[in-house]
C-alpha cells in the first residue's frame, strides 16, 4: 500500500513541478541513457532535487536517488514520507557529533547497489549572494571510491526566484536544468585541484544572464 501511495504522490509531485516551473531538461555534452551517474548540482532550494527528478526521463528517474539531509527530511511523518519512501533519498546526517555512518560510505553503497545519486557538494542551501558556495570534500572522496562512475554537472537555474527565502507559495517561472559533459577524478589529481575542476564545470552550464533561463 505504501509503495502504491508513494507512486501516486510522486506522480503528483512532478506535475506540480512541471506546472509551477514549466521546467525543460537542456543536455549538453551527454545524452539522457541509461548508465549510472553522479549528478552534481547548484543547491539554493529544497525543491533543487525535484526539478532534476521531475526531467529525467522515466527510465532514468526510476534508478536515481537524492542524497539530502536527515535533519530536514526526517523532521515530520510528510517529510519522511516523501523523502523516504517516494524519492527514496540517502539521508545523510550532516552533525559529524551525532552521526553513525560515513555519508561517504552510505553514498558509496547506494552506488553499489546500482542506484544513481542526485548530490549537492556546497552542502547546503545557498543563501548568500555569491554564485556557488565553496565545494565540501565529499564529491571529491565519493569521486576516488567510486571511481568509474560519471560525474555530471548540473545547473538548476531559477528556482531560487519560484519559492524566494520567506514566501509561503510558490511563485510560476520558467526554469531550466542544463546537464553537462560528464568528468571523473584524475589518478593523481588532488583534492583542492578536483573541486576547482567540478564548480568551474558547473558555473560553465550557468546561463549568460545570470541564474535565469536562457
Amino acid at each position: 500500500m505504501s509503495t502504491f501511495l508513494a507512486g501516486i504522490v510522486g506522480s503528483a509531485i512532478l506535475v506540480f513541478a512541471r506546472f509551477i516551473t514549466a521546467v525543460r531538461g537542456i543536455w549538453q555534452g551527454i545524452d539522457p541513457v541509461v548508465g549510472q551517474r553522479i549528478y552534481f548540482a547548484n543547491h539554493s532550494s529544497h525543491g533543487d532535487f525535484v526539478l532534476i527528478w521531475t526531467v529525467l526521463p522515466p527510465r532514468l528517474r526510476r534508478g536515481t536517488r537524492p542524497v539530502a539531509g536527515a535533519d530536514y527530511w526526517m523532521a515530520s511523518w510528510l517529510k519522511r514520507f516523501i523523502g523516504r519512501d517516494v524519492f527514496k533519498a540517502v539521508l545523510i546526517d550532516r552533525n559529524p557529533d551525532t552521526r553513525t555512518s560515513d555519508p561517504v560510505d552510505q553514498m558509496a553503497e547506494a552506488l553499489d547497489s546500482g542506484a544513481s545519486l542526485i548530490v549537492f557538494p556546497e552542502g547546503t542551501r545557498n543563501t548568500t549572494e555569491e554564485v556557488l558556495l565553496d565545494f565540501k570534500s565529499g564529491l571529491y572522496h565519493l569521486a576516488k571510491k567510486r571511481q568509474e562512475v560519471d560525474l555530471v554537472p548540473v545547473w538548476i537555474a531559477n528556482l531560487n526566484r519560484v519559492m524566494p527565502k520567506g514566501e509561503r507559495f510558490p511563485v510560476p517561472l520558467i526554469c531550466t536544468v542544463t546537464f553537462g559533459e560528464p568528468l571523473k577524478v584524475g589518478p593523481k589529481e588532488t583534492k583542492a585541484r578536483f573541486l576547482k575542476r567540478a564548480e568551474k564545470a558547473l558555473l560553465a552550464l550557468r546561463p549568460e544572464n545570470g541564474d535565469g533561463p536562457q
